[in-house]
């Protein structure tokens, strides 16, 4: 009764919880880049493929919320416990590195939203995910300014590492950070929509299924003169960056930090409904802007980054509404930026049997470790020395092999009979999971044949 009186945007702000730190991780540069790129190409059609996704996402997130609730052990120790500890090694392991090699994104996009201040040349940036021959072309920072650059990002680290280290309970002040961050990203993007005008009746079109081209083209990579093409490669990116099982996985742990038990399950479900709903709100309102205003005039091959998207609104936004994109832009990055290395950090320590708090000294340490080795690829990239193409189809492989497991490792344990009446998971759930496991398992068949196409 009481929460009924408190004004209606205390109680809007009190259904966020957890999941909006699986939001704001998930909702990263390089999901930005994806929505609008998909948006650009194929303008209105695919929004119902970012509601599918987001769909899929809340039922894995609820699911995780409910097995972090009721479970004595955590998600990995339960998996230690019933299918033996090098399996729970292995999940966290194989997290750990896959987030460590993405890491490295979160600090170019850093870069990149400060680059500008530091280049020879202002009105350069440098792409999150550009060709290394187009980065090469590029004008760059004098070596002074650079070293004033790299030691900025170092710095960043540097703050965060301290407050990892500087809170005695982390998970209060992450919440509310994490909250501000989307709150940020979700305001700036909403001002470029208004900007963009949509038409609502092909905005609602968009959201009723349909092929993104005739399916007599072909649904799968191939590999044509040399070169691999994929039809659905921005569509997969758009369920992926959608529809993280990684961070849905992490949710399991957040809700425990959080402090909630199964008491608390109805409360769970609202927060990650109300928590991905975010999620899928950012995403939609770039896809919306990009569909309206770049859709058949610029080419979806020329967004190589998220600072790209900016700079092709710039002529029609004028420079307030693309500044307020880059401060969407540098929001998502600083979200995904802290929370990406405690997901690696967190699922290691716990997997050796470490900890799995993040309060706890291991879980700290390995996301200290994830923090150091994405700075550092990030630098050796920008610099020049590095390039990122092998990284990529690495961190693509350890995908390939980490999402189906953690996907499994969800199904496994909400379909366990000898779960007490009061943990066991209801059918929507079970059924929201095995669909969500079978859509991680074609994507990751569809990365695995174009990562051969492209070796072979």
């Amino acid at each position: 009764m009481a929460n009924s009186n408190r004004p209606l945007p205390h109680r809007l702000l009190g259904a966020f919880g957890p999941a909006i730190i699986v939001a704001a991780v998930v909702l990263g540069p390089g999901s930005i880049l994806t929505s609008s790129k998909v948006g650009c190409q194929y303008g209105y059609r695919m929004l119902w493929v970012l509601a599918a996704a987001g769909g899929l996402m809340i039922g894995v997130t609820a699911l995780a919320s409910r097995l972090g609730v009721s479970l004595s052990r955590t998600l990995c120790g339960e998996l230690a416990a019933r299918l033996g500890r090098p399996f729970a090694v292995f999940v966290g392991l194989t997290l750990f590195v896959i987030v460590a090699c993405f890491q490295s994104s979160n600090n170019i996009a850093v870069l990149a939203s400060i680059e500008p201040f530091f280049s020879a040349d202002p009105t350069q940036d440098v792409g999150a995910a550009s060709p290394p021959v187009a980065e090469s072309e590029r004008p760059v920072a004098t070596p002074s300014l650079r070293r004033a650059r790299d030691a900025t990002l170092l710095l960043l680290n540097g703050v965060i590492i301290a407050t990892l280290y500087g809170f005695k309970r982390l998970y209060r002040p992450l919440e509310r950070l994490m909250m501000l961050l989307v709150l940020i990203m979700l305001g700036a993007f909403a001002a470029n929509l208004a900007f963009s005008a949509p038409r609502l009746a092909a905005v609602l079109q968009g959201l009723v299924p349909q092929l993104p081209i005739p399916a007599r083209e072909g649904l799968l990579p191939e590999l044509r003169d040399g070169r691999v093409t994929d039809p659905l490669w921005a569509i997969q990116g758009l369920v992926a960056t959608t529809f993280s099982i990684g961070g849905a996985f992490y949710q399991g742990y957040l809700v425990r930090e959080k402090g909630w038990t199964i008491d608390d399950f109805r409360q769970g479900l609202t927060d990650s409904i109300t928590g991905i709903s975010a999620l899928v709100a950012a995403s939609a309102m770039i896809m919306i802007t990009s569909a309206a205003v770049l859709h058949g005039i610029v080419p979806a091959e020329s967004l190589n980054s998220a600072a790209d998207v900016a700079s092709q609104l710039e002529p029609l936004f004028g420079t307030a509404a693309t500044t307020l994109f880059l401060l969407g832009i540098l929001a998502a990055a600083l979200s995904s930026f802290l929370v990406n290395a405690m997901v690696g950090g967190t699922l290691l320590s716990d997997g050796l049997g470490w900890g799995s708090s993040m309060d706890e000294k291991w879980p700290k340490r390995f996301t200290v470790a994830a923090l150091l080795i994405g700075a550092g690829v990030a630098l050796a990239t920008t610099s020049g020395g590095m390039s990122r193409v092998g990284l990529i189809i690495f961190a693509q492989a350890l995908t390939v092999l980490g999402g189906p497991v953690l996907a499994f490792s969800l199904v496994y344990l909400a379909t366990r009979s000898d779960l007490a009446p009061t943990t066991r998971v209801p059918a929507w759930m079970k059924l929201m999971s095995t669909l969500g496991g079978a859509v991680v398992l074609l994507l990751a068949i569809r990365t695995a044949w174009r990562l051969y196409l492209q070796l072979s």
